[in-house]
């Protein structure tokens, strides 16, 4: 047992290790040039997480992994419950119809979609092509995050699925405030904000394509981008019963399969219920989000400590062309949903 008597002081070392290297990647985040490219401190985490792995990680005593896997496992689950006090149920209110319609139908059409595609058009095995899917659905990183835990999937298949992310969502990042200026979007300020919220990747990516563009886009982007948040609990609900289901039908033991239910995306949900009252002092509230953001770096710094380079030569291109064809399909179909969701609200 990683608390036990004998193990606890390992167990902590090894937290202790992760909780140091997620204090550099938060510094570096904070340095002027990574802050121009919006890179959030989850990112480098576990860039840094990941380089130690296939570096000096054979000199790590074996006692301390307890500490990285508590640190990938139970503390992600915390932290989710706890990324809950970002948002609240007025900012759905306020960004309206348009925007929540928006946020559904790209969200629901992009997990099925590149679930989908990556098992039957690129045979990916389920757990990649869904990790992959909910990065580019959901938002970024801490989707795929709070994703891992309800497929009980390997580490290095949510480092493969958050690098898609990285990837296309600086691409993003750039690419739409280059159509908003061109012309060819054709949307004004807050229609842009409803369309980058509703199908850019990371939080802090919308923020960039958003803020690149002006004030008023930005505001809506993020409204729109936290209601884009807050659909991973229901997410995540449907897909522990579809895991249940599919597990009954195809495994011969179907009266012990047990129903996944993520009880941190409930946890998730009560917390911005709470948050929504306003019972809680504002200053209160940052201080939760920082020391979430902390946690939610040391999550993905220990899942980067558990990525070993030779998996991802393993996965290959495919979980790539999986993320670049959703990549085109939130360009395309997501400005399409966005344009007659304006249009009819």
């Amino acid at each position: 047992m990683a608390f036990s008597r004998e193990n606890i002081r390992y167990t902590l070392n090894g937290i202790l290790f992760v909780a140091l290297f997620s204090i550099a990647a938060i510094q570096i985040s904070e340095v002027e040039f990574i802050k121009k490219l919006a890179i959030s401190p989850l990112i480098i985490g576990i860039l840094i997480g990941m380089f130690y792995a296939n570096t000096l990680r054979n000199h790590l005593p074996e006692e301390w992994v307890a500490g990285i896997v508590f640190s990938a496992k139970q503390l992600l689950r915390l932290a989710i419950i706890f990324y809950g006090f970002r948002i609240t149920f007025q900012q759905i209110a306020d960004v309206g119809m348009a925007g929540l319609t928006v946020s559904t139908v790209m969200l629901t059409s992009t997990i099925v979609l590149g679930s989908w595609v990556g098992m039957k058009f690129f045979k990916l095995d389920r757990d990649t092509a869904i990790l992959t899917a909910s990065g580019s659905s959901v938002c970024g990183a801490a989707a795929v995050l709070a994703t891992e835990p309800v497929l009980k999937a390997e580490p290095y298949k949510s480092a493969i699925a958050v690098g898609t992310v990285v990837l296309f969502g600086t691409i993003a990042m750039f690419l739409y405030p280059i159509m908003f200026r061109s012309g060819i979007l054709g949307m004004d300020m807050g229609t842009y904000g409803i369309y980058v919220g509703g199908t850019v990747h990371e939080v802090a990516q919308v923020v960039a394509a958003g803020g690149a563009v002006g004030p008023e886009a930005s505001d809506t982007a993020v409204i729109v981008k936290m209601t884009r948040v807050m659909m991973i609990a229901p997410m995540l609900i449907l897909l522990g019963l579809w895991i249940s289901a599919k597990a009954r039908k195809e495994g011969s033991e179907a009266g012990g399969v047990k129903l996944v239910i993520p009880w941190f995306a409930v946890w998730f949900v009560v917390m911005s219920g709470v948050n929504s009252l306003n019972i809680i002092p504002a200053t209160i509230v940052s201080g939760i989000n920082q020391v979430d953001t902390f946690m939610l770096t040391m999550a993905m710094t220990a899942l980067g400590m558990e990525t070993n380079a030779a998996k991802f030569k393993q996965a290959g291109i495919k979980p790539i062309l999986l993320a670049l064809v959703m990549f085109a399909w939130l360009i395309v179909v997501g400005y399409f949903v966005t344009k007659a969701a304006v249009a009819i609200f």
